[in-house]
């Protein structure tokens, strides 16, 4: 006689006394207790079997779903502050957040410009220029070594000149910029970057822009697009086409987004060359979130 039968006679032979007293009530109270009976049966033969096999976690939350509908998945900081399921995912959203051109003063800038979008929307009182004097710097000179270029890592402060194209220079990633983000509102930004695309809708749908990392021309590059820079921090893969915009929108087809490098309101791109593009760069992206 294997586990399974086993647990059964047991729950039979600790139950019965029990079911046969309350046998003796009213028709409700026997439904009652057979049904328990027998849930009680099937639960412990369950996860029996599966602590024989391995698997008695996995067991115990299975049972927990038969009882308790699945709560959707999201964001860990929506989780502890947002009711989820009240913002709804719309078919469609176009949002009037400020648009500021880079350019002439940052053509490097994208990044710190489009944070100053967001920080406006958020209404903050802010400008691209004051972004781009206090964003973190990796000063890392650049150089060459063995065919090795040596220079410094986006992932901890700007690289290179933000002002200046006769000099070697590349961006900043997303967490420089959220650091900066949460000098001017702190405990109100959040970081999206390697969520599901699905997140940044939640946002949009309620009305906060979103900014992000994608690339100049809004669709995944090739790989001979890239380099590798050794720099103080470790190896990092970069693109000198690295661009940042602050999403504004989607529909079925496109995303609208406001282009720093452009100075364009609402441009848009298709839907699933943007997404690639933004997946490619590491799914980079931060918000902003109500008071």
């Amino acid at each position: 006689m294997n586990g399974l039968y086993i647990v059964i006679v047991l729950l039979l032979i600790v139950f019965l006394p029990f079911v046969i007293t309350f046998l003796k009530g009213t028709s409700m109270v026997k439904s009652s207790v057979m049904f328990l009976f027998v849930l009680a049966v099937i639960a412990g033969a369950f996860v029996l079997e599966n602590t024989n096999s391995g698997h008695a976690a996995k067991a115990i939350e299975s049972i927990k779903s038969w009882i308790q509908a699945p709560v959707p998945k999201t964001n860990t900081y929506l989780d502890k502050n947002f009711d989820v399921s009240i913002i709804k995912i719309k078919d469609k959203v176009l949002l009037d957040a400020p648009v500021i051109s880079q350019m002439p003063e940052l053509p490097r800038g994208c990044e710190v410009t489009s944070l100053a979008m967001l920080l406006q929307d958020a209404g903050i009182d802010i400008d691209k220029v004051t972004l781009a004097k206090k964003i973190k710097k990796d000063t890392t000179p650049f150089s060459t070594s063995n065919g090795k270029i040596i220079f410094g890592n986006p992932n901890d402060g700007f690289v290179g000149s933000i002002d200046n194209y006769k000099e070697p220079g590349l961006g900043v990633y997303h967490k420089p910029i959220k650091e900066l983000a949460d000098h001017y509102l702190p405990g109100r930004i959040t970081d999206l970057t390697g969520s599901d695309f699905q997140e940044l809708k939640i946002h949009l749908s309620d009305g906060r822009p979103v900014w992000v990392i994608i690339n100049s021309q809004y669709k995944k590059l090739p790989d001979s697009q890239f380099q590798t820079w050794h720099t103080p921090t470790g190896k990092v893969k970069v693109t000198f086409k690295e661009h940042s915009v602050l999403i504004t929108g989607y529909d079925r087809h496109f995303i609208y987004f406001n282009d720093p490098l452009t100075g364009e309101k609402n441009k848009k791109a298709p839907i699933k060359e943007f997404k690639d593009s933004w997946v490619q760069m590491g799914r980079q992206a931060i918000t902003y979130l109500p008071n």
